[in-house]
């Protein structure tokens, strides 16, 4: 599978089943493991307010969201994003939560039937690191991942930092800028042709052949049988 879907949201709060809304959804896309620069986001009108503690982390506040289409005005548009792709998301069962409860609104079937699959970077990340915290920042900090632009939580940018975070976290020492396709390879692997290097040749003058000749001369003697140049220099 060459193309997939790194994808996040924010909500009014944490619990779908009691009416809390997805107020943001965004997706960054990868082929072959590389960004192609592709990026879905939008604002979404929850017609509800967030919960304090959900506002003080992504800052969307009410009155911002109040003129942004309802979900079902972009639900398309996302649908047609991921389709036939797999959609990576950090803590999928929060996402997709919240993903069928709007498409469940809507008539509509849950979101793993609109993608190839659906993969949770949270759970790679605690089978590759148990025990130890696993957080988008936390992976950040472990792969270095610059992550200074985060004050907020935004689905855009968080997208985009998962995007790189999970690059590393399934290829390792493997970066997105070193990542090359099967052309930029095959190209790296033909041998350079040369034969048309012009390289000057500039000749010793007459004060660097004596000063050589001084010092293979002061080897000579400094060996007991004579040196073995002076002997090719003698014999040929």
């Amino acid at each position: 599978m060459t193309r997939q879907i790194i994808l996040d949201t924010e909500t009014t709060g944490l619990n779908p089943a009691a009416g809390d809304r997805i107020i943001e959804v965004a997706a960054v896309e990868l082929v072959k493991r590389r960004p192609t620069g592709a990026h879905f986001q939008r604002y979404v009108n929850p017609q509800r307010p967030s919960h304090p503690d959900a506002l003080r982390v992504h800052g969307l506040t009410e009155e911002f969201l109040s003129d942004k289409p309802l979900f079902g005005q972009i639900v398309g548009d996302l649908l047609e994003f991921v389709r036939d792709a797999e959609v990576i998301i950090h803590n999928a069962a929060f996402d997709i939560a919240f993903l069928d409860a709007e498409l469940d609104r809507l008539g509509l079937p849950p979101f793993s039937g609109h993608c190839a699959g659906i993969t949770d970077s949270l759970a790679l990340a605690r089978a590759q690191f148990p025990g130890k915290f696993n957080s988008l920042d936390a992976l950040c900090k472990r792969f270095g991942v610059d992550n200074t632009r985060r004050t907020l939580h935004g689905a855009l940018l968080d997208a985009e930092l998962l995007a790189e975070v999970y690059v590393w976290l399934t290829r390792g020492q493997d970066s997105l800028v070193i990542d090359l396709d099967d052309a930029e390879r095959e190209l790296d692997a033909q041998p350079m042709d040369l034969s048309g290097l012009d390289l000057p040749v500039l000749a010793a003058n007459a004060q660097e052949l004596a000063a050589h000749d001084a010092i293979l001369s002061a080897l000579d003697k400094a060996c007991s049988k004579g040196a073995v140049w002076r002997a090719g220099i003698s014999d040929s």
